[in-house]
């Protein structure tokens, strides 16, 4: 009797000593999820003011996610701004001289940590100004080359076109605003029988500034063009997101636009931009043709 006696209350101790156990453990758990509801709602914080270019990094404690059950693949770092995040040895770029406009450009060719490969495919191979293609009536505005990726709907052209003397009334270019050769180049970019107004109705400067590269001038504008690529869609939201530099020489504006749907800048637009800050004017070799000679040759 007295062996069953103490049997049982072995147990009951262990039964007390066990629920206790379990006791500071739940309250162990609660704590924990606490914490992690915490780093949660930081960083929902930090992903909802998202108002820089560049991904912020946030990392959650391995140990407090184990603990509270929740370790997965969010154990990782996690990237507020989304799936593409720019670093100079994950982007590959290509470059393209034009010996015959006498300019150069980089533009992306594959993200290899994200295993993601642009679909370039060139449109208008560089050719001389009196023989490229015509973006406005008077055919003062001309693609000299262009290249597109139709899946990513991407555009990357270059543009020469004469100053407009409606915004540009100085001689002396160190008195030119970017607005104003903003303003010049996109009077002249419609393909349909408007006004310079009715042109400029179309599009909005978002942002224009001026920089000096190796001594030269270059204008770099961001703008968006409130219309459907066709005219078909009339949707008020549908619209291009477009940046640009421009240079002058030899009385002619040369401008490299890089361009996405709307929807797609925040994805594509850092990639468009390291295009555009790439765009330099060469010095002229042989091959070079200054727009200005033989207007009349068409090949």
């Amino acid at each position: 009797m007295a062996v069953v006696l103490v049997a049982s209350l072995s147990l009951f101790n262990s039964y007390h000593h066990h629920r206790h156990f379990f006791r500071d453990q739940r309250r162990v758990l609660n704590q924990n999820k606490c914490k992690l509801k915490v780093k949660l709602k930081g960083c929902s914080c930090a992903a909802s003011s998202f108002a820089s270019k560049s991904a912020c990094q946030i990392e959650f404690s391995r140990r407090d996610l184990i603990a509270s059950g929740f370790f997965t693949s969010l154990s990782v770092d996690f990237l507020c701004s989304g799936s593409l995040a720019l670093s100079e040895e994950d982007l590959k770029m290509a470059s393209l001289v034009d010996e015959i406009n006498a300019y150069t450009y980089s533009y992306p060719v594959e993200l290899s940590s994200k295993y993601f490969i642009f679909k370039w495919v060139e449109s208008r191979k560089p050719e001389r100004y009196s023989s490229a293609a015509p973006l406005s009536p008077d055919a003062r505005l001309r693609i000299v080359s262009e290249r597109v990726d139709i899946i990513d709907n991407l555009i990357i052209s270059v543009m020469v076109c004469p100053p407009n003397s409606q915004f540009i009334k100085s001689k002396d270019k160190s008195d030119w605003t970017a607005k104003d050769v903003a303003d010049s180049v996109l009077s002249d970019k419609s393909a349909l029988r408007v006004t310079s107004s009715q042109r400029m109705a179309e599009s909005s400067v978002l942002d224009a500034h001026t920089s000096v590269v190796d001594g030269e001038l270059y204008w770099y504008y961001e703008y968006i063009v409130r219309k459907s690529p066709t005219r078909i869609d009339q949707e008020s939201n549908l619209y291009r997101h477009y940046v640009a530099s421009t240079a002058e020489r030899d009385g002619y504006f040369y401008t490299l636009n890089a361009s996405t749907l709307s929807k797609q800048w925040e994805k594509m637009g850092p990639y468009l931009q390291r295009t555009v800050a790439s765009f330099r004017l060469l010095p002229p070799t042989n091959d070079y043709v200054p727009p200005y000679k033989d207007p009349w040759r068409f090949w």
